[in-house]
């Protein structure tokens, strides 16, 4: 990286909610974050971009439906089909389905109620740039807090996903009615990631925690930084 230190960015849109953690997070890793507004189609020149969580436009019609359409969506899509790492948390994840930047959805949670809890999670893939830091098979506690967290896809994407190795987090309880506990997957090409999860606000010890840095941190050991 020339000596500069990694330069990520955090998408903003009308409703987000965790784009103040996931900045906060970005400094806790030693690299730079850069505010991504939704209006302005313009990533700054980032080396990786975290779509954080929220209620994007009120999550009208249905969530991520609406911020899929803003303009830094465009200039974030380029990016993620040229290979930059891309990483969308709990809405986040929502944007990218809707972007068709990975598959399946995320449909309301089995029990119809939002979820809002600690859970356990495991790594189930190291091969992608937000995963690269951890362990395979490791454990991580993380928290997570959403309505519709409950993913979907069809059979056939569904046996895909775990032929290919594109399950990247798995429930060990599972908290919403996800298909196969899945609780994060990767795109064909392994750079955009999303995970219902929060790992960015668990990024400290004064918050109970700093384990989502394991995730978070990935992105440098990627850059060789």
């Amino acid at each position: 990286m020339g000596g500069h230190p990694l330069r990520i960015g955090v998408t903003i849109f009308p409703g987000s909610n965790c784009d103040r953690d996931a900045l906060y997070a970005v400094e806790r890793l030693g690299a730079e974050p850069v505010e991504l507004w939704h209006a302005d189609a313009d990533l700054k020149g980032v080396d990786a971009v975290i779509v954080p969580g929220g209620f994007s436009y009120g999550d009208y019609l249905r969530p991520g439906a609406i911020a899929r359409f803003a303009n830094v969506m465009g200039p974030l899509e380029e990016f993620a089909r040229s290979g930059g790492p891309v990483l969308g948390v709990c809405n986040g994840f929502q944007v990218l389905t809707e972007a068709h930047l990975l598959p399946g959805a995320l449909l309301r949670n089995t029990g119809m109620r939002f979820v809002c809890d600690r859970v356990r999670v495991r790594v189930e893939a190291t091969d992608t740039p937000w995963t690269a830091g951890c362990e395979l098979g490791e454990e991580l506690t993380l928290p997570v807090a959403h309505n519709e967290g409950n993913y979907f896809a069809d059979e056939a994407t569904l046996a895909r996903l775990e032929d290919e190795g594109r399950v990247v987090l798995r429930y060990l309880e599972n908290p919403n009615g996800s298909a196969n506990d899945i609780a994060g997957v990767c795109s064909e090409e392994r750079n955009v990631v999303g995970i219902m999860p929060h790992p960015e606000r668990v990024s400290d010890p004064a918050l109970g925690s700093d384990e989502g840095l394991r995730i978070l941190r990935s992105v440098l050991v990627g850059a060789g930084v």
